[in-house]
């Protein structure tokens, strides 16, 4: 159960932080800093509980990558909608009586950006939070930000910058995106989160090689060394004297 409290908790500020710095009064032109930051922050608050996914493309890749169960994943999916859409609520009644313009969207780019970002984001998730050999390091959140922070600023004016199902749901239900127009997320980001798990497991087959699915790797447990249990001394023998 934690691990879904967490889930819903990093999600909610992600979304509630998108709704309260683009909608005025109190938008902002540093949004993407603030989107991307507060994803970070959230990731390292959680992810050694959860694994910080916080984006239902995200825990599709992870599933796909071998590290969550089916169930788990539908639970993670499911959290994360429900805490986009109470934040989005929550900043209904913060912005209450604000005019809001849905986006105007070109179908074909916004698809195309949208599901580049979202692949980048996840492809960035799994290499630097899930390989082997990134096993122990502490730049996983700031990347995981970061991406999110590039794609906002990229392709925010293509397709509203997204990248997170949880995060359009959000977005539709604030007024920012119409609902006409969610399909365009849902299918771009959950295929991008899919090619990026597909790429993974093509560059990466060493990191296939354990069979059951596991959690990420908590912070404080990644990079431990392992306990070395002590030898049994053996019992010195006493040589024989002769007679």
């Amino acid at each position: 159960m934690n691990k879904y409290i967490v889930e819903f908790i990093g999600t909610f500020f992600l979304v509630f932080t998108v709704g309260m710095t683009v909608i005025a009064p109190g938008d902002t032109p540093l949004a993407a800093l603030a989107i991307g930051s507060v994803l970070m922050v959230m990731v390292y608050a959680g992810g050694h509980i959860s694994g910080g996914h916080y984006n239902p493309a995200v825990t599709l890749a992870v599933l796909m990558r071998g590290k969550t169960t089916v169930n788990d994943a539908a639970i993670y999916i499911v959290v994360q909608l429900v805490a986009g859409v109470v934040a989005a609520l929550l900043v209904g009644y913060f912005k209450v009586g604000a005019v809001v313009e849905p986006i105007a969207h070109d179908v074909v780019a916004s698809l195309l950006a949208e599901f580049l970002f979202t692949f980048a984001l996840c492809y960035v998730v799994l290499n630097a939070a899930t390989a082997r050999a990134n096993t122990g390091n502490s730049f996983y959140g700031l990347a995981i930000g970061f991406t999110v922070l590039v794609g906002a600023l990229a392709v925010g004016g293509v397709s509203g910058g997204a990248f997170n199902p949880a995060v359009a749901a959000g977005i539709t239900v604030m007024g920012i995106s119409s609902w006409a127009n969610i399909w365009i997320y849902l299918v771009a980001d959950f295929l991008g989160g899919a090619a990026a798990a597909l790429v993974f497991r093509t560059v990466s087959p060493g990191d296939l090689l354990e069979e059951e699915a596991v959690p990420l790797p908590a912070p404080e447990e990644v990079g431990r060394p392992q306990a070395v249990r002590p030898s049994t001394p053996r019992p010195r023998t006493q040589p024989r004297r002769r007679r």
